[in-house]
């Protein structure tokens, strides 16, 4: 056998070639998965948050004032648990890219809290999604959750008698 015909069955440094072309392709890959579930976490973190919001929403009286700054304080400190790091949550400069919005009181027939967020995109898919036209102007996503609820639940509007709970109270006093 000749040289060049045994060097040509040499299969040292195939694996070295292969990983070459791979490694790169997973880590795209890796990329691709990753993102979807940093949006997906907000997704629930905010949406678990909103809902909270709601209930104690439920519950705001004139009493406590007319200021909703309680409410935000009690809201962000359940976004908390989403990290201040901008492939979470853009947060820079001490600006923070939260915005809620509170509607209703215990008076009302719905309460209703809508929370937006922005997240900046992981690396390779912000050019990405700047092609598919899913960023906002600021080139981040911007999320959105918005959650509603009754203030009384339907057998207290729907009772036979037509009595609200402080007329129970009243009639049974």
């Amino acid at each position: 056998m000749s040289f060049c015909t045994e060097f040509m069955r040499d299969e040292k440094g195939q694996a070295s070639v292969e990983a070459a072309l791979l490694i790169p392709v997973l880590f795209v890959l890796l990329l691709l998965l990753i993102q979807p579930g940093i949006l997906l976490y907000n997704h629930m973190v905010m949406k678990a948050a909103a809902s909270e919001g709601c209930r104690l929403l439920m519950t705001k009286t004139d009493v406590a004032g007319a200021s909703d700054e309680k409410y935000r304080a009690y809201i962000l400190r359940r976004l908390g648990a989403i990290p201040p790091q901008d492939n979470f949550h853009v947060h820079s400069a001490g600006v923070c890219s939260w915005e809620i919005e509170l509607n209703g009181n215990e008076s009302s027939a719905e309460v209703a809290v809508t929370i937006r967020n922005k997240v900046k995109p992981l690396p390779l898919l912000d050019g990405a999604g700047k092609l598919l036209g899913i960023l906002g102007a600021s080139g981040a996503f911007e999320q959105e959750v918005t959650m509603h609820m009754p203030t009384q639940p339907d057998w207290v509007a729907s009772n036979a008698e037509g009595l609200n709970p402080r007329a129970w109270v009243e009639k049974n006093a």
